[in-house]
């Protein structure tokens, strides 16, 4: 009997008009939404009932867990966007390539001396990956130094400016040759002496100093910064003048080695 009265009652709904079947719903919609009102009520209610039930202990480390989480994502996302950084600055490195006849080895800066760290610092870059004393260590703006030390795995780099980087210098503009030499103080560290090997009145503020490949240590041409403003030193005989350094020494993290 029940499955008759079912079955009629599907028969009737079935056949019943839209607008009939629609109000049908509604009405039935209006009795039951207060039971599953009550029903999600019931169950926010036992959640803060157990989370009152649970001991104090419990949920202080609970408290800790989640702190200790939120610290680990935090140095996570740190790393993350360190490793991107990274990878975005080797691609620069990669795609500003230093131009010339030679073969380059991309090295990372691992070490700076703690005292006077502008004048020299450690590369990952050794004996074992064919390092030599006097390779030329350059950037894309231009040159950074030369090594000095040679390890198994890491090598010294003595930066242009140090006693143990001496540099011949030549004025792009106007062929003269000079001597490159260090700043008097490290207030002034980034910006080098050029002294001419003769009176040069044509040297002057804006014009470019390259390596002049004298000396066998550095190739010719490799930009190493420019003149600033100049001075005629002992009575006139020679032309000084205050060189700006196309490298910023201070913030290298990846250099290139000049392979022979």
């Amino acid at each position: 009997m029940a499955l008759g009265v079912v079955a009629t009652l599907l028969v009737i709904l079935l056949n019943l008009p839209p607008t009939t079947a629609a109000r049908l719903k509604l009405v039935f919609g209006g009795i039951f939404l207060p039971l599953f009102g009550l029903t999600s009520a019931g169950t926010s209610f036992v959640d803060d009932l157990s989370l009152r039930v649970l001991p104090r202990r419990t949920l202080i480390e609970q408290v800790r867990k989640l702190e200790q989480e939120n610290h680990e994502l935090r140095l996570t996302s740190m790393q993350g966007r360190a490793a991107l950084d990274e990878n975005i600055r080797l691609k620069q490195q990669l795609s500003a390539k230093p131009e010339g006849p030679w073969q380059w080895h991309l090295a990372r800066v691992v070490g700076r001396e703690p005292t006077t760290w502008w004048r020299a610092l450690q590369i990952d870059y050794g004996a074992r990956q064919g390092a030599t004393v006097n390779q030329s260590v350059v950037t894309p703006q231009g040159l950074v130094g030369r090594i000095s030390e040679v390890g198994e795995y890491f090598s010294r780099v003595a930066l242009i400016g140090d006693v143990d980087c001496q540099v011949t210098g030549i004025v792009q503009e106007t062929r003269d040759f000079g001597v490159i030499k260090g700043p008097q103080s490290t207030v002034q560290a980034g910006i080098l002496e050029w002294t001419a090997l003769r009176s040069s009145p044509d040297v002057m503020a804006g014009q470019t100093i390259l390596t002049s490949g004298e000396g066998g240590v550095f190739p010719k041409g490799l930009v190493v910064g420019r003149i600033l403003d100049t001075r005629s030193v002992q009575a006139g005989l020679y032309t000084s003048a205050r060189v700006r350094l196309s490298v910023d020494l201070g913030r290298l993290e990846e250099v290139w080695v000049l392979k022979p």
